[in-house]
């Protein structure tokens, strides 16, 4: 072995106890990248000491080659070994921070409540579906046409006044009731029909313990051959019933454009007959508004505002509370 040789033999081993303790002190898997690229890389030690490969004997090249080859494997497996060893460290730590202790106290956090309103409508509409009705719900902005005209309201009718109605620049209007969208129901639908209406209202009422101008209506409609009155009673009996359990009711005798006849219906509640909502047969000249006949096809409808409902199932004295968004208030509910 000539001393050229022998030299070669030392860095490559030099080589590898150097790269062999910077492996073992690399904590992050970036410094190993590092490493690899140090010492396995196109410019690392190895190449270099090859490099003095032509000064050797032809004889002792492939030795030196076969040496070299070694040492990469070495240091290779080195790296692969604390590659794995810094994944398995960092997944542990992941895990131990990720880990739930089950035995900890819970966060408490305030539970949220269905609001009054949303409550109501809940429960009307489940009652009414149990009976067979469908949701339906319209536009909020309306035309004077589905809102008046086509309920039978006269064009010298009261309630066109601007003192009730809210009239849009581009002539539209802010519905004051949810019957507009039994117009828009029946153009679009053959009988029979049965649906329930809940919705926003709008009217240019002075806000006070029993009024607002933004309201919320529920009406309900049903259209088919031979309904009668009694047909009405006994549906809002079965309402009623199943809203506030077995009270007494009664119905007064009174008028709408778009029922004849009409009334309104009162129950007795807490030892006092409050007033709760109006109804009455659908007029003939609204069910050919639609194109319905009015010789075959009979029909009754019925509505009530869903804020005096709360102001009387809840014994509210104030219907404005219900938008004070008073937490004080909201978790009586």
């Amino acid at each position: 072995m000539t001393v050229q040789l022998a030299e070669l033999e030392a860095q490559l081993e030099a080589i590898r106890k150097e790269a062999q303790q910077a492996l073992v002190s690399a904590d992050t898997l970036d410094q190993l990248e590092q490493l690899r690229v140090k010492y396995l890389g196109k410019k690392g030690p190895i190449p270099q000491v090859l490099g003095g490969m032509g000064k050797l004997d032809p004889s002792d090249r492939p030795r030196i080659g076969a040496r070299a080859n070694e040492i990469k494997e070495a240091i290779q497996t080195d790296l692969d070994q604390r590659r794995t060893a810094l994944q398995a460290a960092q997944l542990k730590a992941q895990l131990e921070a990720e880990t739930l202790d089950v035995t900890m106290p819970g966060v408490f956090s305030l539970q949220g409540r269905v609001h009054p309103l949303n409550s109501i409508i809940d429960r009307v509409l489940d009652i009414f579906v149990g009976l067979g009705y469908t949701v339906a719900e319209g536009p909020e902005m309306e035309t004077d046409y589905y809102n008046f005209e086509a309920l039978n309201f006269l064009p010298d009718h009261p309630a066109r006044d601007m003192q009730d109605t809210l009239y849009l620049p581009d002539g539209n209007i802010m519905r004051t009731h949810t019957s507009s969208v039994q117009i828009r129901y029946m153009e679009a639908n053959e009988p029979p029909v049965r649906i329930v209406i809940p919705g926003r209202c709008y009217r240019r009422d002075s806000v006070d313990a029993t009024h607002t101008a933004v309201f919320h209506q529920i009406e309900f409609l049903a259209i088919d051959e031979g309904l009668t009155f009694t047909d009405l009673k006994g549906t809002l009996r079965m309402f009623l019933e199943q809203f506030f359990g077995d009270v007494p009711i009664r119905m007064r005798p009174s008028f709408f454009p778009f029922t004849e006849p009409s009334a309104e219906v009162d129950l007795q509640w807490k030892g006092r007959w409050l007033e709760i909502m109006g109804c009455g047969m659908v007029d003939p000249n609204v069910l050919k508004s639609v194109g319905y006949d009015p010789e075959i096809y009979t029909g009754f409808a019925g509505g009530f505002g869903v804020e005096r409902l709360a102001a009387v199932l809840y014994q509210i004295d104030d219907i404005r509370r219900l938008y004070t968004s008073d937490l004080r208030f909201l978790k009586q509910f």
